[in-house]
């Protein structure tokens, strides 16, 4: 049977292509062996669950060690009533998480469990195993989400935490170490339940020593999965380029590295005649991944939708017409965070995770200002207008110049197209809600801000297999638009592109809805 790419449940590598990950759990089971508590709090799809199977995997071929892997998922309310029925209960779902293969242990904890009626009994019961045992015992507990609401799960994990001090200091025994797995970690569990000061600031994880292993993927690590590929299915690939290209559009989100690979695997080479993988079937991959309805864009969306407060902020970062740091003790950007939205960038900058992530919220934020009249009739006029030439290609210059005429109609009618909170906030709205339903369903564009004190973006548009850079900048006096000809020009050969456009936002009114033509550029005010 030949391996595929896998982007459901856990990746095995005897059944799928898949990255080397042994680097991170080397790093992780250094942990284990130093005692730590942790937890591994990351989004939907980020490659947990096939890293607690490989943490599982090494554990328990090492003859120190026993692990207990358990999660509360699938768990009925009645169990949380009270200590009394929570405590035994819990002590049975750890002998069950030993396995078949330690029938022993498993009879000798559900015994204990008959002494168990709350969580101090749980406790002492605890102390038993470990003492009796002697082996260096390590607690799994997977989807912490299910059992994070419910105040009984967090004094369960302030017990262990006082075990875990008192095994410090000499007078306790206790797992060797515990790992908390899901996607909140505790301080967010615990604000679903009471959000007052007390609850925010008490932690009963305050002994957790910080996460830091890396579980996306960079380029390198890309690689290693495609030499798997390239090696078992005889297929040519310019391997380091393609590994490059697909970080460019995931920035190592694993369900997405692989969601791609699949794409082209499965759906674009086996109809090539050159059995051959390309950047352009990257892109390709990428543009129908985008365009396609799955379980973690619906995460996606749900998480934004489910928040106001995000759902403004995110627009504004989407939008770019501010920068904003990454402070990640910010509620807003710490949620976002721990969704896979937000991540860190250049100089510590907030962005979106990833392209397809930024390409994905901005289809959904423009098509809610469509669905909801929100885009001052705009997007109206876009079917009035072809802008696709005989032979299938976007003609970008007529997007542009269509564009620019509808604001100039727009301008003279309305009170509020005049404002310089319009021009400096809404125009760039309204120019993607333009241009989205030009190129849904054969292209996409993304946005790729340089610096912000430059207060400019550049709108990346691939049509086809034809790339289009258009900057959207505020007009800002003759020397400042030089100094933006002049990087444009550096970035246009970086993309590799012979021509690029500007969109220049004019408060001042110096030129009225002109157009200019240079070498290699074209230039639109509006």
């Amino acid at each position: 049977m030949s391996k595929k790419f896998n982007i459901t449940g856990t990746c095995i590598s005897e059944k799928h292509f898949m990255v080397d990950i042994s680097g991170k759990i080397n790093k992780i089971i250094d942990l284990i062996e130093n005692s730590e508590y942790f937890t591994i709090n990351r989004p939907r799809q980020y490659g947990k669950t096939t890293t607690i199977f490989n943490i599982e995997k090494v554990l328990r071929n090492n003859p120190d060690y026993l692990v207990s892997s358990i999660s509360f998922e699938g768990i009925g309310d009645i169990v949380f009533n009270d200590e009394k029925s929570f405590s035994p209960f819990v002590l049975k779902l750890i002998a069950d998480g030993f396995g078949i293969e330690h029938e022993e242990i498993q009879n000798y904890i559900i015994e204990e469990s008959n002494n168990v009626e709350n969580l101090d009994t749980l406790s002492k019961a605890i102390t038993r195993v470990i003492r009796k045992y002697k082996k260096k015992i390590v607690l799994l507990i997977d989807e912490v989400d299910k059992s994070g609401n419910n105040q009984l799960f967090l004094s369960f994990l302030g017990m262990l935490r006082n075990k875990y001090l008192l095994r410090n200091q000499g007078k306790d025994y206790t797992f060797q170490s515990v790992i908390l797995v899901g996607v909140h970690d505790i301080k967010t569990l615990k604000l679903k339940i009471r959000p007052d000061a007390e609850q925010k600031y008490n932690s009963p994880w305050n002994i957790a020593t910080e996460f830091k292993v890396d579980l996306s993927f960079n380029p390198q690590e890309i690689s290693t999965m495609l030499i798997d590929y390239v090696n078992e299915k005889k297929i040519k690939m310019d391997i380091k380029q393609i590994s490059e290209r697909i970080y460019h559009y995931t920035r190592g989100y694993p369900f997405l590295v692989s969601r791609i690979c699949k794409e082209i695997d499965e759906e674009i080479s086996p109809y090539k005649t050159e059995k051959k993988w390309t950047n352009e079937d990257v892109d390709e991959a990428t543009k129908i991944i985008i365009d396609e309805s799955n379980t973690n864009f619906d995460s996606l969306i749900k998480n934004i939708e489910n928040n106001k407060e995000l759902y403004e902020f995110i627009k504004n970062v989407i939008l770019g017409t501010k920068d904003f740091n990454f402070v990640i003790n910010n509620p807003l950007i710490n949620i976002g965070y721990i969704y896979g939205i937000f991540d860190r960038g250049v100089n510590k900058k907030l962005i979106i995770h990833n392209k397809i992530y930024e390409e994905v919220i901005t289809d959904y934020i423009t098509s809610k200002i469509n669905t909801n009249g929100l885009d001052n009739g705009v997007s109206a006029d876009v079917v009035k207008s072809s802008f696709i030439k005989p032979d299938g290609r976007l003609n970008i210059e007529k997007v542009l110049l269509k564009f620019q005429e509808v604001i100039k109609e727009k301008y003279s009618k309305s009170d509020a197209l005049k404002s310089k909170e319009f021009l400096e906030k809404e125009l760039r709205l309204l120019f993607l809600v333009f241009l989205k339903p030009i190129i849904n369903g054969i292209g996409f564009c993304f946005k790729e801000v340089e610096s912000s004190e430059e207060k400019r973006m550049d709108i990346v548009i691939i049509f086809r297999d034809e790339k289009f850079v258009v900057e959207l900048k505020i007009w800002r006096g003759i020397e400042y638009h030089k100094e933006g000809i002049s990087r444009l020009n550096g970035y246009m050969q970086r993309e590799g592109v012979q021509k690029a456009y500007m969109l220049i936002m004019d408060k001042t009114r110096h030129k009225e809805f002109s157009v200019e033509q240079e070498e290699g550029m074209m230039m639109v005010w509006v």
